[in-house]
């Protein structure tokens, strides 16, 4: 007996949802345009709210019944608040470049496509052009999950004007690029942090092949592009923007590999209840400072979610902490026991309060 009939009948259904989800997603577009107008009259330009949107997905995480994933629910909501966002005005980014690097995918990743990506070639340029008002908000790594903490970054993050204003679990898939004629390379290009993830599969795979550190994975593979005697480690994007085969896939030592990225912004974040807050310091030159230092997490009950350290460039063995903790800087209790630690801290600087990442992609 045919089917015909039946599977007809479900596809007319198809397409009513389909008219019907068409219709409400411009609907939402249009009011999110009439908050633009209403925002603009009252002369506030800001249009990224990382408060706002974090509550949107996780209400939206909550009422999901299935059978779709929370995490697949998230990335169609965050490409339609990029879309709303977008009908207001296209936010300005920058990142590291040059096009297919993991920075500019954790960018995408967490502001939709609907954004101005501003590509720069160093980290640092990507905090200048962020600080001189060329871009709005800026991306940049962080700490690795394998390799540690983005020493650039971190330096960067002591100077800068900029506040954090949101955080992104961003999980790092290795490829071996290359041209499709390619079967005994010379050369391999990656970035640094990309040699030291893939060092085993390196040493096991290509030994003898002559290494080249790049600013990024990307550079790598645009510098990979018509050579046959290259080849680079870098995402299946940059193989695809650069016009290259993927001759290995997930190559990392680690399974697990992530790199964390920070957004940064000119404005502080309000509270949403699933928050983390950010803060530099170092220790004065006597017994037990460290200790004082993180006793009032501690004594009211803040949970410390990260420590470490980075040499400090005012004197040979003193060290710079970075501490991240769940809770923000309006909450009471936060504000409390920050006030006791800048109280036994030498150096004390507090880098952002901001919405707490959803976790991997």
């Amino acid at each position: 007996m045919s089917r015909e009939p039946e599977i007809d009948a479900l596809r007319r259904q198809i397409d009513k949802l389909d008219a019907e989800l068409l219709a409400l997603v411009n609907r939402r577009v249009d009011l999110a345009k009439t908050v633009g107008e209403i925002k603009t009259r009252g002369n506030d330009p800001v249009i990224y709210r990382p408060e706002r949107e974090a509550k949107i997905l996780g209400r939206i995480a909550n009422l999901n019944k299935g059978p779709l994933s929370t995490e697949q629910i998230e990335r169609l909501f965050r490409e339609i608040i990029s879309l709303c966002r977008g009908a207001e005005a296209k936010p300005q980014v920058a990142t590291l470049g040059p096009a297919g690097t993991y920075s500019e995918l954790a960018t995408v990743q967490h502001f939709g496509q609907e954004i101005d990506i501003v590509l720069t070639p160093t980290i640092e340029e990507v905090f200048r052009t962020t600080e001189a008002d060329a871009a709005q908000y800026a991306v940049v790594p962080v700490e690795n999950s394998t390799e540690g903490g983005i020493g650039n970054t971190m330096d960067r993050l002591l100077s800068t004007p900029l506040t954090i204003c949101g955080e992104i679990d961003f999980r790092v898939r290795h490829c071996l690029l290359g041209n499709s004629q390619t079967t005994k390379p010379k050369y391999l290009y990656a970035h640094q942090q990309a040699l030291s993830q893939c060092r085993l599969w390196i040493d096991s795979n290509l030994p003898g092949v002559k290494l080249h550190p790049t600013a990024s994975n990307a550079e790598a593979a645009r510098l990979t592009a018509g050579d046959r005697n290259a080849t680079a480690i870098a995402s299946a994007e940059a193989a695809e923007a650069y016009g290259l085969a993927i001759l290995h896939r997930n190559i990392e030592d680690q399974p697990g590999n992530s790199t964390r990225f920070l957004v940064l912004g000119h404005r502080p974040v309000d509270q949403t209840g699933e928050d983390k807050t950010s803060v530099a310091m170092s220790v004065r030159n006597q017994p037990g400072a460290l200790h004082a230092l993180l006793a009032p997490l501690s004594n009211n009950r803040i949970d410390l979610t990260k420590v470490e350290s980075r040499p400090s460039r005012t004197g040979l063995w003193e060290y710079i902490f970075f501490i991240d903790f769940d809770g923000h800087l309006d909450d009471q209790t936060v504000a409390k026991t920050l006030t006791e630690i800048e109280s036994h801290a030498a150096m004390f600087k507090v880098l952002g309060s901001y919405p707490k990442s959803s976790g991997l992609k």
